[in-house]
């Protein structure tokens, strides 16, 4: 199987001698010819514009900056669209617009051919390493088709749903980690100017509950199945030790917007006389005003747990 990759950055270098390393035939294209170096000395191709890549491969992977940079490649006028043979198959393994991959798709689809989101996550340690999760949206049989060489770049390829699910998937994932970012770094700013070593306070903190949970596990118990009752831990705690934090940072003159807008959450949901539910009642409120309910049936949730490995809920 010959299989074309474009960009040769950060990112897609390591993802492309992934594939080489796998046995794959590669051909490659880049804005600079010089980050093919390494490829090329191991075999790959070399291919002047991405529609002859398209002409020449059975399967073509992109690696890119963004929506305006895939949009160029997959429909510019030398773009892969142009070369891509009737029942071709393109993966974009970049972070995009969800309404972008839509519109290529579309393109695609009228002309015979298949286009895929597929971005990733790993960084660039995963992507040399091949520890990548790889999120895959459109016609499932094209992801089972080119399962394995998804294989060859990251460790965990799952497919998510119709075009575009996987590019919700990768801004979720994106957004919820920079927002935990602003999260730690005014919490952790509190509680150094508090009075505790910065180390100290990390070897401490990550031994609770939260820092020995993987992120996303938190939403298992209450949010998933949309049970709130009884409680594991009753909001009106939880909003007596936000009160008690927030105070603490007013006092040491510590800016906390992100704290102050949990507590006003924590208050609203407090008001809603949900005092002796679970803490995470107060989700409902984000719920009601994106208008969307979340229910996962239970048993299918512990399938899910189980299948990652993890204790049941």
């Amino acid at each position: 199987m010959k299989v074309g990759f474009i960009g040769l950055g950060t990112m897609g270098a390591k993802m492309a001698a992934n594939l080489q390393k796998a046995g794959y035939q590669l051909v490659v294209h880049d804005l600079r010819r010089e980050a093919a170096t390494a490829h090329l000395a191991a075999g790959a191709v070399w291919a002047d514009t991405p529609r002859h890549v398209a002409e020449i491969t059975d399967v073509v992977f992109t690696s890119l900056p963004g929506p305006a940079e895939v949009e160029q490649i997959a429909l510019g006028e030398a773009g892969l669209l142009a070369g891509m043979r009737s029942g071709g198959a393109y993966f974009d393994l970049s972070t995009n617009s969800p309404e972008v991959v839509r519109r290529i798709h579309a393109t695609f689809v009228a002309q015979g051919a298949h286009m895929m989101d597929a971005p990733v996550s790993g960084g660039p340690r995963g992507a040399a390493s091949g520890k990548l999760a790889i999120w895959v949206g459109g016609e499932k049989a094209i992801f089972e088709r080119y399962k394995p060489v998804l294989d060859a770049i990251g460790d965990q390829a799952r497919y998510v749903g119709e075009i575009g699910s996987a590019t919700v998937a990768k801004l979720v994932h994106n957004c919820l980690g920079y927002t935990l970012n602003r999260a730690l770094s005014e919490v952790f700013t509190m509680g150094v100017k508090a009075g505790v070593d910065p180390l100290t306070l990390w070897e401490a903190v990550r031994q609770g509950a939260l820092g020995r949970m993987r992120t996303f596990d938190a939403l298992v118990n209450q949010f998933l199945p949309g049970v709130y009752d009884p409680p594991a831990f009753a909001l009106r705690l939880a909003h007596k030790d936000v009160t008690l934090a927030t105070a603490l940072g007013r006092e040491l003159h510590v800016p906390m917007p992100m704290a102050n807008l949990a507590l006003d959450e924590l208050t609203t949901a407090l008001n809603r006389g949900w005092g002796d539910r679970d803490s995470r009642a107060a989700m409902l409120l984000q719920q009601e005003r994106a208008d969307v309910h979340i229910a996962v049936d239970l048993q299918l949730l512990r399938e899910a747990v189980e299948r990652d490995g993890k204790p049941k809920p």
